[in-house]
């Protein structure tokens, strides 16, 4: 099955093409949002073409030209727009930063990068000014704050330049982008992307996805993260819609904005959908009988009527106050990725009418390969392979179940300075090699069990994916997090399947309230899990079932999508 089309392609651009196309075609309407304070700033698409023309005159004036790398780091801002398209103008590299990189990890970045200046937010200036003098290299850091006369910073460059310059010349096939990763590895490497991999990506989902002026894009994920600055940022630039900044990830916080700005399209990871899911199970749970009775009886009517409407159009209909009091009453796009979605999450979610799109994707793809389609989702895959993407699996086991590779114009151009790298990850016939295990089901959608580094091979040649065991396991209440890896048992030395589990402690203290069970002690923690990992680990095969388990009293570190840095654990291994 090849992914329906909604419409034709406007055309590949370089990004300040499309930003100039943009300008011209969508004028007045509302590009970019944010509340500060009581009030709204707007920027329109004529405003954020000219912003970034005059921040581009001013990048040229002190000297810098195509092809020079300059960084960016802060939260998700106009500021932080503003910064990365003028790097697109005058032909620049951008190199991303992630806001949470201590000094040594941004004096690596920047050293690697071969970084001549960089926009940082306030809160960052400081701690780059700092390590920016340290390299002779990094000509100029421009904070996105006011200085008060003490350096440059946007607001003074856009009071004192007053025209810009028209965009630098330059190729589909030039380097627009080089994003140092921060995977579940441990590794740390620049991936190049040309404005033909980010424009391809962007013009691929804009065939299968409807969205266009009006459309409300509201943005919570790190922008320096390739899928917000691809799918959430460059992607609703081209398509005229309206990107609404997040003041906060805080809960409250993020309602009042939604309520306001009533978003139509959410780019999330999955643990915030598990968060919100558990939260709408919470209220439910507290509710009274007769509002738990009716709100059962609606979900029955929901699974009878929505085989005859399709596309669980019913449960839209029924459950719509719930979306409405989140302010997800406009919403048409709720996309799922940067890790595996569980099932159970995307399902109950599904059932309350919340339109749910689990998608695929790496930095060194742009990063979309594969998403499911509005008209026919099927959340347990990662969907359908974008037009232009090509998908095949290296090296299928008896199962089908091999490396997902990957061809088309949205793959990287290799790693930066690293050609050793580079050739690792491509065959000599060009597919790149994504780390990933899977297989594609007779109808196209890819299915995804499982990272190749990850998997556990017992002595019997079976095959455990760990992350099909978290996904079962997680479905328990009482689990929050939890990581599965093969580790010694301390008894005799021999290795055997162990779970290192973050307990959900509200639920926990709910449990043992609920049986007036005061001050419970680690032993009654550690029953309580025990049974709940014996409880569900009923679902799979006995050699896949967790033999020892430890718990941890705090989250485990996480990358930007807050996938476990799995690598971490696996080289230390478990203390039980």
């Amino acid at each position: 099955m090849e992914f329906p089309i909604y419409r034709k392609p406007k055309g590949w651009v370089t990004i300040p093409e499309m930003i100039e196309r943009s300008a011209r075609d969508y004028k007045d309407a509302i590009a970019l949002q944010m509340r500060r304070g009581k009030r709204w700033d707007k920027f329109s698409y004529r405003e954020l073409e000219d912003i970034v023309k005059r921040i581009a005159a001013f990048l040229k004036k002190q000297g810098f030209e195509k092809g020079d790398h300059i960084a960016v780091i802060g939260p998700n801002r106009p500021e932080w727009a503003f910064s990365y398209l003028s790097i697109q103008w005058i032909g620049g590299v951008v190199v991303p930063l992630d806001a949470r990189l201590t000094p040594t990890e941004i004096r690596h970045i920047l050293m690697d990068g071969d970084v001549k200046a960089v926009f940082a937010s306030g809160t960052h200036y400081d701690i780059v000014s700092e390590v920016a003098d340290e390299l002779k290299e990094v000509k100029m850091v421009i904070s996105m704050d006011p200085l008060n006369g003490s350096g440059p910073d946007i607001p003074m460059i856009l009071e004192e330049v007053k025209s810009g310059i028209p965009y630098e010349k330059i190729d589909l096939e030039d380097l627009a982008v080089i994003l140092y990763t921060s995977g579940t590895t441990g590794t740390s490497k620049g991936v190049m992307l040309t404005h033909k991999n980010l424009i391809s990506n962007v013009e691929a989902i804009y065939q299968i996805l409807d969205f266009t002026v009006g459309d409300v894009f509201f943005s919570i994920l790190p922008m320096h993260h390739v899928y917000e600055a691809t799918a959430g940022f460059l992607n609703a630039l081209n398509a005229g819609s309206t990107i609404v900044f997040a003041r906060s990830l805080k809960s409250k916080v993020m309602r009042e904005d939604m309520t306001e700005v009533k978003p139509t399209f959410w780019l999330v990871v999955p643990l915030l959908l598990e968060k919100i899911y558990r939260g709408i199970q919470k209220e439910v749970d507290k509710a009274s009988a007769p509002k738990k009775a009716i709100f059962k009886a609606m979900g029955g009517v929901s699974s009878i009527l929505n085989p005859i409407f399709g596309n669980n159009r019913a449960s839209q209909a029924i459950f719509k106050s719930i979306r409405k009091k989140m302010g997800l009453d406009r919403i048409k796009y709720i996309v799922s990725g940067g890790a595996a979605l569980p099932r159970w999450v995307s399902k109950g979610l599904e059932d309350l009418g919340f339109p749910i799109l689990q998608g695929y994707g790496l930095s060194e793809t742009s990063p979309v390969l594969t998403v499911n389609p509005p008209c026919c989702p099927r959340n347990e895959s990662a969907g359908l392979a974008l037009p232009g993407v090509k998908l095949k699996i290296f090296e299928p086991n008896s199962e089908g179940i091999g490396e997902i590779a990957a061809k088309g114009p949205n793959i990287m151009k290799g790693y930066y300075k690293n050609e050793k790298a580079t050739r690792a990850v491509f065959t000599d016939d060009g597919w790149f090699l994504t780390g990933d295990l899977g297989y594609i089901d007779k109808d196209g959608f890819l299915h995804i069990t499982g990272r190749k580094k990850s998997v556990i091979v017992t002595k019997g040649g079976k095959n455990i994916y760990p992350e099909e065991v978290e996904e079962v396991l997680l479905q328990s209440p009482f689990i929050e997090e939890i990581l599965v890896l093969m580790a010694p048992n301390p008894n005799t030395n021999e290795p055997e399947l162990q779970a290192i589990i973050f307990p959900n402690f509200d639920k926990v203290d709910e449990h043992f309230m609920k049986r007036n069970i005061q001050n419970p002690t680690e032993d009654d923690l550690r029953r309580l899990i025990a049974e709940e990992v014996k409880k569900y680990s009923q679902q799979l095969a006995p050699y896949k079932r967790p033999r020892r388990f430890s718990i941890r009293h705090e989250e485990f570190p996480k990358t930007t999508t807050r996938k476990i840095k799995r690598y971490l654990f696996e080289q230390k291994g478990m203390e039980l």
